[in-house]
């Protein structure tokens, strides 16, 4: 089993920064894709970001790029993203994710595991 668990979420204001941490557990968790989705009130989940276990294969969604960055600690099992020039649009609970394939994250195909999620709130 993988569990993952997000931290650093908070409020705000717009043109600010956070980073947000997910840390997973489970032995085979180091070589998975991991990957961040978003869900706004009354809107769809949507996909943010992810990175290929070898960290050689990195996928935005558009709405994201130039803004955010994912990385992740292989040492530490730890997927970050780093949010700057938030706007409200961004406002959001932000899901951590894992999967064997970086395809599955970045294309809609289900997931494996999911973490509980964080909220982000940004404010005007």
């Amino acid at each position: 089993q993988v569990q993952l668990v997000e931290s650093g979420g908070g409020l705000v204001q717009a043109g600010g920064s956070l980073r947000l941490s997910c840390a997973a557990s489970g032995r085979t968790v180091s070589s998975y894709a991991m990957g961040w989705f978003r869900q706004a009130p009354g809107k769809e989940r949507e996909f943010v970001a992810a990175i290929s276990w070898r960290k050689d294969s990195i996928v935005y969604a558009e709405s994201v790029k130039g803004r955010f960055t994912i990385s992740r600690d292989s040492a530490k099992n730890t997927v970050y993203l780093q949010m700057n020039s938030l706007k409200p649009d961004d406002t959001a609970v932000y899901y951590c994710a894992a999967d064997p394939s970086i395809l599955s994250l970045s294309r809609g195909r289900p997931v494996k595991y999911w973490g509980k999620g964080t909220q982000v709130t940004v404010s005007s």
